[in-house]
C-alpha cells in the first residue's frame, strides 16, 4: 500500500482545507437558524410564492422552520456542490497525474501491476471523500448540539449519506475520465459536476425534464424527497451505481492498455 499511503500523504492539506472549508461553512449556517427562527414563518410564505425557483431547490416542499428543513437547504447546498466539485477535482487527476509530472516511467520501473496503481489510487480518492464527509459530519454536529437545538438524525443522515454516495458516483465516473487525459483534468471535472447540479435543477422544475434525475448524480440528494419519503429513491441511485462502476471498470481497461507518457 505504497501508492496508497503517499498519496494520501501528499494530498492531507488539500484535504484538511476542503474538509474543514465545506465543514465550518455548515456550521456557520447551523449557528445561524436560531436567530432565524422566529421569522421562518414569513421566510416560508415568501419561499412558497416564488414558483419555480422554490422548486428548483425544493423549498416548496420543506418547512424552512425546522432545523432539518432549514439543514436540508442551507447545509445541504453546501456539501452537495463543494463535496461534488471536491470528488470531481480528486479523481479526474488520480490518473493523469503521473502523465502530467512526467513521473509516469518512474512509477512503472518499481515492481507494481498496472491494477495495483489503479487500485490503490482508487482507494486513496474514496478515502479522501470520506474522511472529508467525516469531518463535515462531526462538526455539523457539534455545532447543533452547540445551539441546543433538536435534529431529526434519521433525516439528517439520510441527507448526508445521499451526498456521500452522489460524491462517490462522481469521482467514479471522473476517474473513468482520468484514464484518457493528460491535462485540465480539474475544469473538465468541475463542469461535470456543475452541468450534473444544473440538470437536477432542471429536472426540479419542469415535470417534462424528470428523466434528467437519470443522468445526474443529484438526482437522489433532494433533501425534500428525502425528508417527504424518509428514504432516498432507489430508482437514480440504482443509476447512479451504474455509473460509478462503469466508470471504474473503464479506468482499469484503459489505463492497463494505456501508452504512457514518460
Amino acid at each position: 500500500m505504497t501508492i496508497f499511503k503517499n498519496e494520501l500523504k501528499f494530498s492531507r492539506i488539500s484535504l484538511l482545507i476542503w474538509s474543514l472549508s465545506i465543514g465550518l461553512l455548515i456550521s456557520t449556517c447551523v449557528f445561524m437558524y436560531p436567530s432565524m427562527k422566529s421569522e421562518m414563518d414569513s421566510v416560508n410564505k415568501l419561499f412558497s410564492s416564488m414558483g419555480s425557483f422554490s422548486s428548483a431547490f425544493g423549498m416548496d416542499k420543506l418547512n424552512f422552520g425546522t432545523l432539518i428543513g432549514f439543514y436540508a437547504v442551507e447545509g445541504g447546498s453546501i456539501l452537495g456542490i463543494g463535496g461534488a466539485f471536491f470528488a470531481a477535482v480528486t479523481a479526474i487527476g488520480a490518473l493523469m497525474n503521473e502523465e502530467r509530472n512526467r513521473t509516469a516511467e518512474f512509477l512503472m520501473t518499481h515492481p507494481v501491476s498496472r491494477a495495483r496503481v489503479i487500485t490503490e489510487k482508487l482507494l486513496v480518492v474514496l478515502a479522501q471523500i470520506t474522511i472529508l464527509n467525516l469531518i463535515a459530519l462531526i462538526l455539523t454536529i457539534a455545532s447543533v448540539f452547540l445551539i441546543g437545538e433538536t435534529m431529526a438524525w434519521k433525516d439528517f443522515l439520510l441527507i448526508n449519506l445521499s451526498f456521500y454516495l452522489m460524491q462517490i458516483e462522481i469521482a467514479g465516473i471522473c476517474f473513468g475520465i482520468s484514464a484518457f487525459i493528460t491535462k485540465a483534468g480539474a475544469g473538465i471535472g468541475i463542469g461535470l459536476a456543475a452541468v450534473m447540479y444544473m440538470l437536477n435543477i432542471l429536472s426540479n422544475i419542469s415535470e417534462d425534464a424528470k428523466a434528467l434525475k437519470y443522468i445526474t448524480a443529484f438526482g437522489y440528494t433532494d433533501g425534500s424527497t428525502i425528508i417527504n419519503n424518509g428514504g432516498l429513491e432507489l430508482r437514480y441511485l440504482l443509476v447512479g451505481i451504474v455509473f460509478c462502476i462503469a466508470g471504474i471498470v473503464v479506468a482499469y481497461i484503459k489505463y492497463t492498455k494505456k501508452d504512457l507518457r514518460a
